[in-house]
């Protein structure tokens, strides 16, 4: 089977799991159409190349993508979906109007149907926080095993490399989330002023957005008045609709900390242990092992967000990781040999 016919089935396996998620909604409908037409797509290449369409297998990575649509839905999981070339996910970047925005009747079941708005964000985050911890970490310690072959020297200065990184981290994060989060309370603000001091040019200005979508005119300025006219939901409304944002999900500076910290913590922790539980150069060699094998498992998930091999993106990984090492550890014997003691 081709590589173009195996990728339009694989696409359509996905339609179909979204389409069970949307149960009972508008895009229920959309995904299982989108569904058809890659099945036909799959067979016209196959035609092409003078086969019979087989039956699709989903493997490896279809399948924890899928687990995750069912767990978390399309919404949450639209980044990871795009990078599987699945079609439409661009209807979860922006309310459709007349059905998802907020006071419009049988909005709520489309837009509650799944609260995991950011977990494909934070999934990304934690991958990316353990590969940072198990780099950072595997190369400290290499560089002191290179210049000193204490264990102890080696285990203490592993145990400073994980809280402090895990530390610095955590703050970076904390601050980077806080100052996006003034930065679009600030616009709510503004916007929440200009509603209360223009109510109609604010009504004026969002007909147009949704005439700029393919609304009717005359449609879609009953659509903006009937919005604005609830005061709970005006300003709510204009943020997403204007702005482009969710007042509900602008961030937690807290939990966007403590979640850079465990994430990292748990990378850096993985070089350590073998040090906790042994010494010397069995230790050492024990840490390259699990940490390799960490670095490639890392890289493979990194793939569910690029659409690349799997096994490309591991190895990818593993070779960072150990280049960064190696260039440690040199850098270490070198200065272990050459600095006065």
């Amino acid at each position: 089977m081709s590589d173009s016919a195996l990728e339009e089935l694989r696409s359509a396996y996905l339609y179909r799991i979204i389409a069970e998620t949307e149960r009972g909604t508008a895009r229920e409908a959309l995904f299982r159409e989108l569904a058809e037409s890659a099945e036909q797509q799959a067979s016209i290449w196959a035609v092409s190349n003078g086969a019979a369409t087989p039956v699709f297998i989903p493997d490896l990575r279809t399948r924890i993508v899928a687990m995750l649509v069912r767990r978390y839905g399309a919404r949450a999981m639209r980044g990871v979906l795009g990078a599987m070339k699945v079609r439409g996910m661009s209807i979860y970047s922006h309310p459709t109007p007349g059905h998802s925005v907020p006071g419009v009747p049988g909005a709520g079941g489309m837009e509650s149907r799944h609260s995991g708005m950011g977990v494909g964000g934070n999934l990304r985050a934690a991958v990316f926080g353990v590969n940072d911890g198990l780099v950072s970490n595997l190369s400290l310690i290499l560089g002191v095993a290179g210049a000193s072959s204490n264990s102890r020297f080696i285990l203490l200065s592993g145990i400073a490399g994980l809280v402090a990184g895990a530390f610095s981290m955590a703050s970076g994060e904390w601050v980077s989330v806080r100052s996006q989060r003034e930065m679009y309370e600030h616009q709510i603000d503004l916007e929440r002023k200009e509603l209360d001091e223009y109510p109609d040019e604010e009504a004026k200005e969002l007909a147009l957005v949704y005439a700029a979508r393919g609304m009717q005119k005359a449609e879609a300025s009953a659509l903006a008045e009937r919005l604005l006219s609830d005061p709970q939901k005006a300003l709510d409304t204009l943020s997403r609709e204007e702005l482009g944002l969710n007042p509900d999900e602008l961030g937690s500076p807290m939990n966007a900390a403590v979640s850079s910290f465990l994430s990292f913590a748990a990378g850096a922790f993985i070089p350590l242990l073998p040090f906790l539980i042994g010494t010397g150069r069995p230790a050492l060699g024990a840490s390259i092992i699990i940490t390799a094998i960490a670095l490639f498992s890392v890289g493979a998930a990194i793939s569910l967000f690029t659409g690349r091999s799997a096994w490309r993106d591991g190895a990818r990984m593993l070779g960072i990781g150990a280049l960064a090492g190696a260039l440690t550890y040199g850098i270490g014997y070198v200065l272990g040999v050459s600095l006065p003691g």
